[in-house]
């Protein structure tokens, strides 16, 4: 809410003298609100944010402009946006009724132009952005973004914010390799299953992480070792000569939380995965 104080002067025969100082209070009329589909992100993702402009007054306000920081920060004497606008994504409503989008701009920050709110209405906007390289990973970070409203008929910006924070979860992948890769008949070969964790926290015992494959050809006398100890069944793992059918026991795979460095110079951030490693030796 805005304020206001002025002061009048009178003069006469030569001097002055001054009124006392009233203050009055401009009302806004426009409340704008910022919410995020989604609380949580993956990298890469995508968030909708729904930005709802709520006319109070009796006039249509008219020729608004919006602006989205996309969660600007500064890196060094750098500026990066975590966040990406996707391009044709806006949708415009008026009182509830899709009407044609207003301009956006083609460069972060996010603008958008031309924007009308009736009296006594409301105009909704929606739009999608992409997390990117710039995006916080870490199970503490977040990624706060800020709207502001100006235009004729508003006293003062209007502003709205929202946050959403990366999910707090392991993010698990895996590759098999086999060596070698082209055997005698009767030869030995290795299977190594290298698991890699892209998320923030560990996977942990208590994720119950398991491995399982069935061995075709079917493997005999498979020697197993996990991060280069050897492993023992059953207790670690459980094999079927017969069938070829090879799984881990439950808990006993972990995997350490993906490390986050950020580039000091371009504020690019790279994702070092924590890595788990499991090999399966046997004779063909």
């Amino acid at each position: 809410m805005a304020t206001f104080t002025n002061q009048a002067t009178l003069s006469y025969n030569g001097g002055s003298t001054n009124s006392n100082i009233i203050t009055g209070e401009i009302i806004e009329v426009l409340t704008v609100s910022k919410t995020a589909v989604v609380d949580t992100y993956r990298t890469p993702d995508k968030i909708t944010y729904v930005i709802s402009l709520i006319n109070s007054g009796t006039t249509t306000l008219t020729g608004l402009s919006l602006t989205d920081n996309l969660g600007a920060y500064a890196v060094g004497n750098t500026t990066v946006y975590p966040l990406t606008y996707i391009p044709d994504s806006i949708r415009y409503y008026t009182n509830g009724t899709l009407v044609a989008a207003p301009a956006v701009g083609a460069a972060a920050p996010l603008t958008i132009t031309g924007i009308s709110v009736p009296a006594g209405g409301n105009a909704t906007i929606i739009y999608e952005t992409a997390t990117n390289e710039f995006t916080p990973r870490g199970n503490e970070d977040s990624v706060t973004n800020t709207v502001t409203v100006t235009g004729a008929g508003l006293a003062n910006a209007v502003t709205a914010t929202e946050s959403v924070s990366p999910v707090a979860a392991p993010d698990l992948a895996i590759t098999k390799s086999v060596s070698p890769s082209v055997v005698a008949e009767n030869g030995q070969i290795t299977y190594t299953f290298l698991i890699e964790n892209y998320g923030n926290t560990e996977a942990s015992a208590s994720d119950n992480v398991i491995i399982t494959d069935t061995f075709n050809p079917i493997l005999t006398g498979i020697t197993v070792t996990y991060n280069g100890k050897a492993w023992t069944a059953p207790d670690s793992y459980t094999y079927n000569e017969a069938t070829g059918e090879f799984a881990t026991v439950a808990g006993q795979i972990t995997v350490p939380a993906a490390t986050f460095t950020q580039d000091a110079a371009t504020g690019v951030i790279t994702t070092t995965p924590g890595t788990a490693t499991v090999t399966v030796t046997g004779t063909i």
